[in-house]
């Protein structure tokens, strides 16, 4: 299914459809302030699975990041991070910024690498901040991309003619800007800007 919710407004009765999706174990496409992106709920090994297979990749050795509503949730997933790192992720964010940082025993198992790192954002979309609030927890988000390694497909009815059939949910919140988040690594001593 495709369900147009509004980008600035979202529809509270809309928001809660996909989360009851999200609860029951659904996949959705949804937008950010970048791309869109898989997601679905961060508890759910079994959708998490599909999101990898859809996208072809192995859970235990993908880069899986997850989007949060604020700060302070972020720090609920990963162990505690140093004032200035904290600084500037409180300038950059919501933004088009996803950090790797080391998770805590609360990320769920499939998200952690061997380095015992996470990808987390706060992107600034109503939607997706809409989303993660009605459903009392992260949500993966993994980028959507199209034939080409670069390319991401910006225009929801182009995605649901490619994804629809795969997916429980694609959300049409607009075309999205197609540009994808800079990565930065922090878990080690120094920021490390992985991908501008």
């Amino acid at each position: 299914m495709i369900l147009d919710i509004h980008s600035k407004n979202p529809e509270i009765r809309k928001v809660h459809q996909v989360v009851d999706i999200l609860r029951a174990g659904g996949v959705i496409i949804y937008p950010t302030d970048t791309v869109y992106a898989f997601g679905c709920d961060i508890n759910n090994a079994k959708a998490i699975e599909k999101i990898c297979q859809i996208k072809g990749i192995n859970p235990s050795k993908a880069h899986l990041s997850f989007i949060c509503k604020s700060l302070s949730q972020i720090t609920e997933y990963v162990l505690p991070i140093d004032n200035a790192i904290f600084r500037e992720m409180r300038s950059n964010l919501p933004g088009a910024y996803t950090y790797i940082l080391k998770g805590s025993n609360a990320v769920p198992k499939l998200f952690k690498n061997n380095k015992k790192t996470v990808g987390v954002r706060i992107p600034n979309n109503k939607i997706a901040l809409d989303l993660v609030e009605a459903l009392g927890n992260p949500i993966l988000s993994t980028s959507l991309k199209g034939d080409g390694d670069d390319e991401y497909i910006s225009d929801p009815i182009d995605i649901y003619e490619k994804y629809g059939k795969l997916v429980d949910c694609v959300i049409d919140g607009g075309i999205s800007s197609g540009q994808s988040s800079t990565i930065i690594d922090c878990s080690g001593d120094e920021p490390v800007i992985l991908r501008e």
